[in-house]
Parts: structure tokens; sequence; C-alpha cells
């Protein structure tokens, strides 16, 4: 794949860069395929030339910029920001038994806690009879 990438040049602390045309396989200050740009951010503001055409050129045969890159582009006015996605919207709070409307209690009745602690009881009264029954065979 191509990239358009920022190549480092310049000294220890004193950094130039040249935007170059490189194979994605090829290391960050090896070979390239063109220079088509230079940025120096040392001075204030910092100094940035590109060639527009080569770049437009590049990007129409499929080579992708890094994010430094397409970064220096969009501020140059040479690509268009890429829209951010947006958030998806935050989930709706949960509903509390004082905002649910009597007509949706009415028309859907939940079962009662009490009632479920009830059959609960009547469970275990049951399993325990049957333990006991089959405790009393045992012994006779």
């Amino acid at each position: 794949m191509v990239k358009i990438r920022l190549k480092r040049m310049g000294t220890t602390k004193r950094p130039v860069y040249r935007l170059v045309v490189a194979d994605s396989r090829s290391p960050r200050d090896g070979r390239f395929i063109e220079a088509i740009g230079f940025y120096d951010p040392l001075p204030n503001p910092a100094v940035v030339r590109v060639d527009a055409d080569k770049v437009r050129t590049w990007i129409r045969h499929g080579a992708r910029p890094s994010d430094s890159a397409r970064r220096l582009l969009v501020q140059q006015g040479i690509l268009q920001a890429a829209p951010r996605p947006e958030r998806p919207a935050a989930p709706a709070p949960a509903v509390t038994a004082q905002e649910i409307p009597e007509e949706a209690v009415e028309a859907n009745p939940a079962p009662l806690i009490e009632e479920a602690g009830e059959h609960a009881a009547e469970e275990d009264e049951a399993a325990e009879s049957e333990a006991g029954d089959a405790a009393a065979e045992e012994d006779a």
C-alpha cells in the first residue's frame, strides 16, 4: 500500500520534515517514491509547502495519508476534514413506579411480590412433607 507520510530530516532537536509518497513497508526515513512537500514546525508560524496537484494525483491513485500528514493537508485546505462520528444518544433513564400511568398498570398487571412469596412457602411445605413421608417409609 502506498502512503503519504512525513520523513524526518534535520539535526537533533531541530526537526524538519518532507512530505513524501512511500511504500508502507519502507522505513520512516528510508526509501520513498516522490517528495511532494516540506514542513518545518519550529518557526512561528510553521512553514508548510505542499504541491497540491501531486497530492491529489497520488490520492486518486490510492495513496493514503498518515494521521499527521492528513492533519497538515487539512490545514492547507488540500483535503477536507473527515466528519466526526456522532456519539450514540445516552440511554433513557429507568422508569420508576411513580412515572408509570395507571392505564398501563391495569392493562398489564405484574405479579405482586407478596404472592410470589406465598407460592414459594407452599412449595417449601410440599417438599418438606414429601421428605417426611420418604423418611417414614424407610423406617418401616
